[in-house]
């Protein structure tokens, strides 16, 4: 006689049930990755200023968040480790901007 699921074990299949998607959803999204491709191209053809890098950066999230969430299935995840990933990537970007900062203030041809 089979033994009825604890709670633990009930939980946790919940915890991994991940939303599925159709193809169609997925291709939608790559039409969409493909669009602002072509939009970061075009964009570097126009003379924005001191703000062709902030358009291009701003884009270049966009993709990157899209690819993150529907891709990498992020959407459905856990949310304590989604947030520690989170966190320690700031963390360490943290690190590396104090880091190039401190070689930076230190270069005697300033």
């Amino acid at each position: 006689m089979a033994e009825p699921k604890s709670n633990v074990e009930n939980d946790l299949a919940v915890e991994h049930e991940h939303t599925t998607h159709s193809e169609g959803f997925y291709i939608a999204i790559g039409v969409v990755l493909l669009i602002l491709t072509i939009t970061t191209a075009a964009v570097a053809f126009v003379n924005l200023g001191p703000f062709n890098p902030v358009v291009a950066l701003l884009i270049a999230t966009i993709k990157a968040s899209l690819v993150i969430i529907f891709f990498m299935h992020v959407k459905g995840a856990s949310e304590k480790l989604t947030s520690a990933v989170v966190v320690s990537g700031f963390f360490f970007l943290a690190i590396l901007i104090s880091l190039s900062l401190a070689d930076y203030m230190t270069r005697s041809w300033r």
